[in-house]
Formats: C-alpha cells, structure tokens, sequence
C-alpha cells in the first residue's frame, strides 16, 4: 500500500464497508438465482469490489455515476437504498424502476445514478451529457462512467474522450480493465500496451492504477475528482484487476487459464485489504466482522422484502414509455 496521501481511518473503514456489502449481494444474489427463487440475467463483478468503493467515498451525493449491465458495484456503491435496489434486481414493482428495468437497467436518479446501460460503451457519451449540464449550470458536480476494456475499442470510447476533452468536461472515465472483454483476453482485442495511454491522443491524463489496491485506488480517484470538480476537465483511469466469475451465469470461464485465474483468486484484493487494516492498526478483526454482519443482515432484510413484493401489474406495460401528457 503507498504510505503518500493516504485516506484516513473513517474513508477506509467506510471503502471496506463498501466493498464487503458488494461481496454479500453478490454472493446472495448468485444463490437465488441458483437456487431457482428469482430468474435473472445477471453478471457478476466478484473481484473488482474495491474500484467502486474506493471511487465513491470521495463523491458527494448529487455527482453522478454512470455504469454498465455488470455494474451492481458501482449501484451499491452509490448508494443505492438496499430495498427498492434488491426488489428492482427481483423484478418487483416495490423496485427502483417498478420491476421493469431488473440489473442490466438500474436506475435511481435521486442516489445519483440516472442510467445503467446494457450496450457495451454506451454509457460513455451519457456521462458526458450530465457532464455538460453540471458545467452549463455551473454546479460542482462530477460525472463518473465506467465501462469494461473491451468498451475502449468502440467509437463511443474515442469519440466522449475527445469531446470531453474540448469542452473540459467535469468527467472521470473509468475503464474497470478485469483483463477479459466478454471471452477475449485483452491482448487478442487490444493493440494498446494499457488503455490509460489513449488519454495522451485527446490530451487528457491517462492514469493506470491497481484497481486491487484501496489506497492506490483511492488516490488516483480522489485526485481525478478534484481535477474535475475544479473545473480542470476530464482524466481516465485504468483500474487493473480481475474477474473472478464468467461473463455472465452459466459460463464457466474455460477461456481462461486455470492457472491465471488460481493465482487472482489467492491474490484475492478483499481479504488482502482486511489483513491490511489489521495490521496497519485500523481496526480490530471483531470491528470488521461487526461491518460483514451489518452488510449481511441488511442485505437479508431487503431480500425478504423484495420476496414479499408483488410483481408489476399487467398494466404497466404501456406506462413509462413516454412521459406523462407527452404525444405518442
């Protein structure tokens, strides 16, 4: 862990909160599915819990996040509250868009999250519209969008970078690089040795960080938002880490090495980073299973309600097409 600008005890704690809520939904949410209690399409963000976390402490609430369909990470994250959250995931009208967006289009504009996208990289030139209108209206507020790697290979990518940086957009591009873009490992889609260094060709800091490392994490997020917040424009960051789960239910990552995924899994960065806070005097091992039982019980109480929550009416199929008094 990098001993410069280091957060203090409350922002670790709070990215270790964070992180361990992320990690039970997760882990809970693969188990109903399983286990035949919710139908969903789903895709897993296991091992890439501390970009998000590490992001969104230094975020106040009315900045705005953008993500893609693996994106529950970035959801909790945000700040998303658990029960309108998990009944949207369940498909329930109690859900933050009535049961009818489900994980590939949480949104919940009131948390700071307008819009999940289930096209690959067509979050991109969203963010730089709420962008846009923060600057327009001369607020203070951030736009941060993430996307995979295998976005940065798409026009979108180039062309939201290159008008981000004419305008001197207040966004932060994060490119959540977990070394696979669907089933192509990186150097078979990708001719650039990192995606940070495409910054360079639009004139933006381009900054590649280990995504596995709160801290360094952290730290390169937090500098980024100021940078923005301050007016001086947009930065991308690479966050380096991995995917420990197959793109999406049912696949069982036989495209990767058994070896390469063997040693990111040992390399695990939760449990590594509560090792970390231990050793580095933070907090007590009972002060951190306390957080982990917090996590688990709220997130238990949300799954009971979004179970006891009725599925959308038949009804609702032709409402929130087009706005209300608005000519079809």
């Amino acid at each position: 862990m990098s001993e410069t600008k280091q957060p203090g005890r409350d922002v670790l704690l709070d990215i270790y909160r964070i992180a361990t809520l992320i990690k039970t939904a997760d882990d809970r949410f693969i188990e109903l599915i399983k286990a035949g209690q919710i139908a969903s399409p789903y895709y897993s963000p296991r091992g890439q819990e501390l970009i998000p976390a590490a992001i969104s402490v230094s975020l106040k609430p009315s900045d705005y996040v953008v993500t893609t369909y693996r994106g529950i990470h970035d959801q909790l994250a945000k700040g998303i509250p658990l029960k309108p959250f998990v009944a949207e995931l369940f498909g329930r009208a109690t859900g933050t868009c009535k049961g009818k967006g489900g994980p590939m289009h949480v949104t919940h504009v009131a948390s700071g999250l307008p819009v999940t996208t289930g096209i690959v990289g067509a979050g991109l030139p969203i963010a730089n519209g709420l962008a846009w209108a923060s600057q327009l209206k001369g607020t203070d507020q951030v736009t941060v969008v993430n996307f995979g790697d295998g976005a940065s290979n798409i026009g979108a990518f180039h062309e939201a970078l290159n008008l981000a940086a004419v305008w001197k957009l207040p966004v932060i591009f994060v490119c959540q690089n977990n070394g696979y873009a669907e089933h192509t490992k990186y150097e078979y889609g990708t001719g650039a040795a990192t995606i940070a260094d495409r910054g360079l060709a639009y004139g933006i800091p381009g900054v590649e960080v280990d995504g596995n490392d709160a801290v360094a994490m952290w730290q390169a997020a937090s500098t980024a938002i100021a940078r923005a917040r301050a007016g001086d424009g947009p930065t991308l960051l690479e966050a380096n880490t991995f995917r420990f789960r197959g793109h999406l239910m049912g696949d069982d990552s036989h495209y990767i090495p058994k070896e390469e995924m063997a040693a990111a899994i040992a390399a695990d960065p939760l449990p590594r980073f509560r090792a970390w806070l231990i050793e580095e005097g933070h907090a007590s091992d009972g002060q951190l299973s306390d957080i982990e039982a917090t996590n688990v019980a709220a997130f238990e109480e949300a799954v009971e309600f979004g179970l006891a929550s009725p599925y959308p009416d038949v009804s609702e199929l032709d409402k929130d097409v087009v706005a209300e008094g608005a000519q079809a």
